[in-house]
């Protein structure tokens, strides 16, 4: 069952909590913490049961990816990620499909959406070159599903298409390193005039419509949510993990704590539990927004039902809201964590008021994108917007 690896992942956070430091060291996942998720079937939550997947109910995967990244944002950043990728392989061909887990079900997908590289058609399918930027956790993935734009013969943009390219028709530079989120990985992916057959070239069209080829094989409700919805949820989550990990810390912190200048103990000060009373309403607020909204979305699919327009634009808003909130309340904390949480070394707070910062800047993370598009939802104005 997928709470079986819920329970799992549960089990393994202090391991990742553990090696949090070790990962901003390599700059990447550790090796062994990748492999533990592995054993626990969490790659596998929203992966299709014609290729040994659970294709879970998503609430269940995203549950799990917060108590990820509440032991290390970095390694709950490329769960999210990495984890969210067999879904989106299971709108595809089945062709497609096939080609990915026919000899390994295991086999884990990168990704860069941005459209930084260039698709010429050709007979057949598409070449494609170009360098995409910040795919996470790509040295962990045998296959990465790369975002372009594909031209008319006048080169004028008429399609956005996802590209599924395996692992030898790619390489990776390793050019991440940064403040946050440091431990995620998310180098360069290069290709060279590689051809890409038509049915590893899915069109963002039939997605948003939730008509794709892959419904041909993969029945299961959770392959009728939208992408937006998913996505971004994807993005959202784990930053909503990180912010209640700093939340613990801080308030176990704050049992030991002595404010010099004031000769006082910071768990009795009154102005430190009223940071601690908002931070920790906002990641609640945060977390129930986005679980109310994927269990509601997931509930229309699973009756068959066509999924509200309104909801899926409320879906966008409370989802670049929670980051909103998972940041400002780690701000909160980390103004009031004293001189010391500043020092470079393995102060959780500190860590974390990083990773939040880093994860906000993500494309997904655009309020006034969203907002308004909440608002024109609200209004009843007609929306044509891919990001719903």
């Amino acid at each position: 069952m997928a709470e079986d690896v819920l329970a799992a992942v549960r089990d393994l956070a202090p391991s990742f909590r553990e090696r949090a430091a070790e990962a901003e060291s390599l700059r990447r996942v550790p090796d062994n913490s990748v492999k533990e998720l592995e054993d626990t079937g969490f790659f596998q939550l929203l992966q299709p049961t014609a290729f040994g997947g659970r294709a879970a109910d998503p609430t269940v995967f995203y549950r799990a990816v917060k108590e990820i990244a509440k032991a290390c944002g970095s390694t709950g950043w490329v769960a999210s990620v990495v984890g969210v990728h067999p879904w989106h392989v299971g709108l595809y061909d089945p062709r497609a499909q096939q080609e990915v887990w026919g000899e390994d079900h295991k086999t884990r997908i990168a990704s860069s959406y941005a459209p930084t590289g260039e698709a010429t058609p050709v007979d057949g399918g598409f070449r494609l070159s170009g360098r995409w930027h910040f795919s996470s956790g790509c040295d962990h993935a045998a296959w990465v599903l790369l975002g372009c734009l594909v031209a008319d013969a006048d080169g004028n943009p008429v399609d956005m298409r996802t590209f599924l390219i395996p692992r030898s028709e790619y390489r990776v530079d390793d050019v991440w390193d940064t403040v946050g989120l440091r431990g995620t990985g998310s180098n360069d992916v290069v290709v060279e005039d590689v051809f890409v057959p038509e049915h590893r070239a899915l069109s963002f069209g039939p997605v948003t419509a939730l008509d794709v080829p892959g419904h041909e094989l993969n029945h299961e409700p959770l392959y009728r949510l939208p992408y937006a919805g998913v996505f971004t949820t994807t993005i959202s989550t784990p930053i909503v993990g990180i912010a209640e990990g700093a939340y613990e810390a801080y308030v176990e912190a704050t049992t030991r704590r002595i404010r010099v200048s004031y000769g006082q103990k910071v768990a009795d000060d009154p102005f430190a539990q009223v940071r601690i009373a908002r931070a920790g309403s906002d990641i609640d607020a945060a977390w129930l927004q986005l679980s109310r909204n994927m269990s509601e979305l997931y509930a229309y699919a699973e009756r068959g039902e066509e999924l509200p327009t309104e909801l899926r634009a409320r879906t966008r808003r409370d989802q670049v809201l929670a980051t909103e909130r998972a940041v400002a309340a780690v701000d909160l904390l980390m103004e009031n964590a004293g001189g010391n949480a500043m020092r470079t070394g393995p102060n959780p707070v500190q860590r974390a008021w990083r990773d939040v910062h880093a994860g906000r800047g993500h494309a997904a993370n655009d309020p006034e994108r969203a907002l308004t598009l909440y608002g024109q939802a609200a209004l009843d104005l007609d929306i044509k917007d891919t990001m719903l």
